[in-house]
């Protein structure tokens, strides 16, 4: 072989690795790297130990019901597949709608500001998004309200990166993050100006909980708009195929359990909201919000491949390539779930405290 002909055979094979590995997949190529994945806030030789632990939660299914601990179940998770979701997903750990001409990126932007819209807040107002991950949905609304955003998340990795993530894009002024558990929120009573939180109280081990903090924490008047994961009308709890797919979404997003739709309005009246709209934005003729986790199977498995090499390595943890194939399992549960209708990512409720309002009544914990 003459040397042009190696010079082209080696500038086609580095071509072929570029588009693997850079071109074809991830969907924020301006945030998380391959070379970069971890456990979040755990260390490197204890990635897998922590992903086994995971899963014994769901051996000990009494554990999961129970406030106390929910928030070291939710934390292992969101450290194990933080670094997954920003490189393969994005910066918004949610679903959207498909939106005729728009890309995922546009849908996904347009999702999040209709939430802000809801709540009618007016610049330089403090509003609060409830689980706000590493910050993806509060960047967006900031950016188009100009309301100041506190989020708050159980998860220490997250706030570093949502922290760094709001520098970068130069929104640190209106953006900040703490880091605590929503079921017992570091802020003063009738504190901010409106509330949101977009797929993130499904984690709560009981609704009525978090809707009283969250109720505690709006001053009179304001408004709170949550998309809250659900079993819809279709679900039939007699249907074995129905629970299989409910039970594998519960296990791949570390849910104490989905609740039915027609609990969100009760759940919300009985903490003292007036709930002023409930829609499920899942429902035709929406377009079908699970054709990103359809279209993403080709990525998925190049970035499998890329994650087993990685992790054969030693570049990212051991453990790595469980969690990421667990997560793959997970997505195809979500789909059959919105496939057969029997799911829904997206039940909105839009709510207000009353004007003349006291604080919720207390919340039952036997």
């Amino acid at each position: 072989m003459d040397s042009l002909t190696l010079f082209f055979t080696g500038a086609l094979v580095a071509g072929g690795i570029y588009w693997f590995l850079c071109v074809l997949g991830p969907a924020e190529r301006k945030g998380k790297r391959a070379v970069d994945l971890s456990g979040g806030s755990i260390s490197a030789e204890k990635v897998q130990d922590n992903y086994k632990q995971y899963w014994s939660f769901f051996r000990r299914p009494k554990e999961i019901e129970t406030a106390e601990k929910v928030p070291d179940f939710v934390d292992t998770f969101y450290n194990l597949v933080t670094d997954i979701y920003e490189w393969g997903w994005g910066q918004s750990f949610h679903f959207s709608p498909s939106l005729p001409g728009k890309s995922n990126k546009d849908a996904t932007r347009l999702h999040e500001e209709m939430a802000v819209d809801l709540i009618q807040v007016k610049p330089g107002q403090k509003i609060l998004d409830v689980g706000c991950g590493v910050g993806g949905p509060m960047r967006a609304i900031a950016s188009h309200s100009r309301a100041n955003v506190v989020g708050i998340t159980i998860n220490e990795y997250q706030v570093k990166r949502a922290r760094l993530h709001n520098k970068k894009a130069g929104l640190d002024a209106l953006c900040e993050v703490v880091c605590g558990n929503f079921l017992q929120m570091p802020f003063d009573d009738n504190s901010f100006d409106g509330a949101y939180s977009i797929e993130a109280t499904c984690h709560a081990p009981k609704l009525e909980e978090v809707y009283a903090e969250i109720y505690r924490v709006l001053k009179p008047g304001s408004m709170y708009v949550s998309y809250e994961w659900v079993t819809t009308e279709k679900f039939k709890p007699e249907d074995d195929e129905h629970v299989e797919v409910i039970q594998g979404i519960e296990r791949g997003d570390a849910l104490p359990g989905l609740r039915a739709y027609v609990d969100i309005a009760e759940t919300a009246k009985k903490v003292g909201f007036e709930v002023v709209k409930e829609k499920d934005l899942a429902a035709p003729p929406s377009q079908p919000w699970w054709a990103r986790l359809k279209m993403g199977r080709l990525a998925y498995w190049r970035n499998h491949i890329v994650v087993q090499i990685l992790s054969a390595l030693g570049v990212a943890p051991k453990g790595t390539v469980d969690v990421h194939e667990m997560l793959f399992k997970t997505a195809d549960f979500l789909t059959r779930g919105g496939e057969t209708g029997i799911f829904s990512p997206m039940h909105m409720i839009l709510c207000r405290k009353p004007e003349s309002s006291s604080s919720p009544p207390p919340v039952e914990t036997s």
